[in-house]
């Protein structure tokens, strides 16, 4: 007996539309925490980090293996990075006028206070006006150009731009007076005890005081920091517009060769109290040295010392 049956046809089942949204949406949500941690939270701890550097010290036996005889500086401490020993000492406690070695605070604190180095920052007319008023030594950028942050920072530590250094603190603080309250609690954090700040640029000021020895203390405690390492080491920097800022320390026509190392970094200063100033950093026979040298007349004087100095280890 033959029976008709209804057959029934199954149509093959297609992935589920709902269930493919959501894997796209799950990855599209992990892309976007991925970026808003690298854009906004990575620089917001790194700024933090920078912050919380851990603390140096310099340690002296009395006896100081490394004669500063033959020195044009007047005042000049050398220590030994990896134990902070004073190997050189001569006058390292003594009040001196930091000139452009200022600087060497105002980009830490810059760097402290930026989270974003590629922000752009305005250099406007009344900056320049004051720099050149004040006889400050400048780095090229002119009136109405926007210029990156983490620029303005070579521009400080390289050619010694003041326009750069003005600029930092008034976009940072609203002020270079409230800026430089932040350099004199940094100062007081890092234990520079013989050290006061009035402006963010050295420029000579009765009540801007330092001594080659914190000033030594300073750059040590930055150096930690690797991005101030970076700016601080570099011989030349191109800036985002194509202007190009050297080093005073080695656009100088004074040789920085050593025998049996190298110059790595410095930053030069120079007013008329305060004389040729250098805080500088050398690799010498695979160890790293720092050496503050102030009050050098002849120019040409401070670098000349630190190849002496350096060449003597």
């Amino acid at each position: 007996m033959y029976t008709n049956q209804n057959n029934t046809r199954q149509c093959p089942h297609s992935p589920p539309r709902r269930k493919h949204h959501r894997i796209l949406f799950a990855l599209l949500a992990i892309f976007l925490v991925v970026l808003f941690l690298w854009k906004i939270c990575i620089p917001a701890v790194t700024c933090m980090q920078r912050s919380h550097l851990p603390s140096v010290s310099l340690t002296s036996t009395g006896s100081y293996p490394v004669s500063a005889k033959g020195l044009n500086s007047s005042n000049v401490v050398l220590i030994r990075r990896q134990d902070g020993r004073i190997l050189m000492d001569k006058g390292s406690t003594q009040k001196i006028y930091p000139a452009s070695m200022t600087k060497i605070m105002t980009v830490l604190v810059a760097l402290q206070k930026t989270p974003f180095l590629h922000h752009k920052i305005q250099i406007t007319s009344d900056i320049l006006t004051y720099a050149q008023k004040q006889d400050a030594s400048l780095a090229g950028f002119h009136a109405g150009e926007r210029v990156q942050a983490e620029d303005l920072m070579y521009g400080a530590l390289l050619p010694s731009g003041g326009e750069c250094c003005i600029a930092l603190a008034r976009s940072i603080s609203g002020s270079e007076t409230a800026f430089v309250a932040l350099m004199n609690q940094e100062a007081k954090k890092i234990g520079m005890t013989g050290t006061h700040f009035v402006n963010s640029t050295g420029l000579p000021n009765v009540k801007h005081y330092a001594t080659v020895k914190d000033m030594a203390l300073l750059l040590d405690y930055a150096l930690q920091d690797s991005t101030f390492r970076s700016i601080f080491t570099s011989h030349t920097h191109q800036c985002a517009d194509g202007i190009t800022v050297t080093s005073t320390v080695f656009g100088s026509k004074y040789s920085t060769r050593l025998i049996n190392g190298a110059i790595l970094g410095g930053k030069t200063g120079y007013t008329n109290k305060a004389g040729h100033c250098l805080a500088s950093l050398a690799l010498v026979n695979g160890s790293e040295y720092i050496l503050v040298t102030a009050h050098a007349i002849p120019n040409g004087a401070h670098i000349q010392d630190a190849v002496k100095v350096y060449n003597r280890l």
